[in-house]
């Protein structure tokens, strides 16, 4: 293989992906072309992607960076690929860094797009990035308190990571729920309490549901306070979800608040940018514990494969990482 030719992972059509040979772009005078370490599946939102779940009225909205295609395929997605610097700059050939880049062996893009990774940060442990940022976005929205009692439902990989920034809170007692006892282990690792159940005297001052499950929102406005914030990090594509707002959701006067990662929130924008949000969120991931997160590894090769068995419910990862070779 030439180096002006890569091979990417293309969602052919709904439930069937193929890995491919395209020719690069020609460089541009900013331009730096990286080879391919590492990837991460982000987990909920490719599968809906990849089962052809983004509803119509989304598709702009749901476009990732360097995106190709157009849904629901065929098209190339994927946003949290970490590489080596192999060509431009002669002060930036080797240098580590992390790109919002579909699944790729490598790639040519702006060199303002490939971020150097800190001195602290494996980029075994990058792959984390683009949860992070998300789990930033929604620890801004959800703005929790000193002394808060906090409930997170759903253990995956940005349930655990939001869990994680909000018990850094003083006083905080945040607690995770799963029904699902493997995601124990993790939640411990980083030091958040873990329960299979809601008790029921939680009357929690912030309730944040990760779980993807319409019946896990229902769960945390039960267990919401007086005039509590339930945020909804969960995206469920084309999926309806129902609720029974006729209960206690007015008489407790609950906020449901929606976070996404696609726009900073309002009271930070005159002060931040994505560029300087992507910073502390490689910064944040100098925690070793984090590693905790990554309980899934497969070659480049069979992505296809692995992006069907994830579709299917079949694999209990966590984050799962893609090595290049």
């Amino acid at each position: 293989m030439s180096a002006q030719t890569a091979r990417a992972f293309w969602i052919t059509q709904p439930g069937a992906g193929a890995i491919r040979e395209e020719v690069l772009p020609p460089a541009r005078s900013d331009d730096v072309l990286v080879r391919s370490l590492y990837s991460g599946i982000s987990r909920g939102t490719e599968t809906l992607v990849f089962t052809g779940r983004v509803p119509k009225t989304q598709y702009e909205a749901m476009r990732a960076p360097f995106q190709a295609g157009d849904f629901p395929g065929p098209v190339k997605y994927g946003y949290s690929s970490v590489g080596r610097i192999e060509e431009g700059p002669a002060d930036r050939i080797g240098e580590t860094v992390f790109c919002l880049h579909p699944h790729q062996d490598r790639y040519r893009i702006p060199g303002s797009a490939a971020v150097p990774l800190p001195a602290g940060v494996p980029p075994e442990r990058a792959v984390l990035t683009a949860n992070m940022e998300t789990a930033i976005n929604a620890f801004w929205d959800a703005g929790p308190l000193a002394g808060d009692r906090i409930l997170v439902l759903g253990g995956g990989v940005l349930g655990l990571l939001t869990a994680w920034l909000c018990r850094q809170v003083p006083g905080a007692r945040v607690t995770l729920i799963d029904i699902n006892p493997a995601r124990q282990s993790a939640s411990e690792a980083l030091g958040i309490e873990f329960a299979l159940e809601v008790a029921e005297t939680a009357d929690a001052d912030l309730v944040i549901h990760a779980s993807g499950q319409p019946q896990g929102l229902a769960e945390a406005l039960r267990h919401a306070g007086l005039e509590a914030t339930v945020l909804e990090m969960s995206w469920y594509g084309d999926r309806p979800v129902t609720l029974t707002l006729g209960e206690g959701f007015h008489s407790r006067r609950l906020l449901l608040k929606s976070s996404q990662v696609g726009r900073i929130p309002a009271h930070r924008q005159a002060r931040w940018n994505y560029r300087r949000r992507l910073g502390l969120a490689l910064d944040l991931l100098q925690a070793p514990e984090l590693d905790h997160l990554i309980t899934g590894e497969s070659v480049f090769e069979t992505l296809p494969a692995v992006m069907t068995e994830l579709a299917r419910g079949h694999s209990d990862a966590l984050c799962h990482r893609i090595r290049y070779p």
